[in-house]
Order: C-alpha cells, then structure tokens, then sequence
C-alpha cells in the first residue's frame, strides 16, 4: 500500500453519505453546531447555494443569506464534523456555475426561479 492509499482509505472513513445531491442555486439549510458554555446546540443557516468547490472530502459550498438587510456568505466544508446535517428546501434554475451575479442584486432581483424536475 503506497501513501496514496492509505490516505484515501483514512478520507473515505470521514466522508458523510447521508448527504442530498447539492446543486448551484439551490435553497439549502445547514444545521451548523454551535459550542455555547460547555453545551453544543444545532443552529440552522438557510441560505442560496452560489458556489461549490474541489471536490471529495475537501468539498466546499458557499451559502448566501440575507439577514437585516446586509448579505451574509458563508463556506462550509460538506464532510465537516461541525456541519450537522443539510437539507435541501427547493432547487432553482440556472444557467451559471458560480452565482457571484447575486451580490450586486437587491430585493426581488436576487430571486431565483423554481425548479421542480430534480427531486430533493
């Protein structure tokens, strides 16, 4: 077994599989555990897909939101023990592979519109 391998093997085992297929431009909650005190908490961040990157167990997706009135970005690593669970609320139609377009809209610009042929 060369290095490579046992690397891949070690990957595999941290690797989530209860995960939904993530697209670009969809509408996704991500239960993120929040440490407060000695105490963990699950505290959901709902928000658009915009980006995703690399790809195996350095998976990454960025998530916008909107929150009192000032846009908010985050990037999760997928297969992260701080990530508790994502859901996926609703897919969109686009045409892009980044949706970097959406932090120059305002208000209903930045909606996107519905897709129902992939299912959750």
């Amino acid at each position: 077994m060369n290095v490579q391998e046992i690397i891949r093997s070690i990957e595999a085992e941290q690797m989530k599989s209860n995960l939904p297929t993530i697209y670009i431009g969809d509408t996704v909650k991500v239960g993120v555990v929040i440490q407060e005190g000695g105490k963990e908490r699950v505290q959901p961040y709902e928000g658009v897909v915009i980006a995703r990157n690399r790809s195996g167990i350095n998976q990454t997706i960025t998530v916008r939101r909107i929150f009192q009135g000032v846009g908010v970005e985050r990037v999760f690593l997928v297969h992260s023990p701080r990530v508790a669970n994502i859901q996926v609320l609703r897919r969109s139609k686009v045409r892009r592979a980044k949706l970097y377009y959406l932090r120059d809209r305002v208000g209903k610009a930045t909606r996107l519109k519905q897709r129902f042929d992939r299912p959750f």
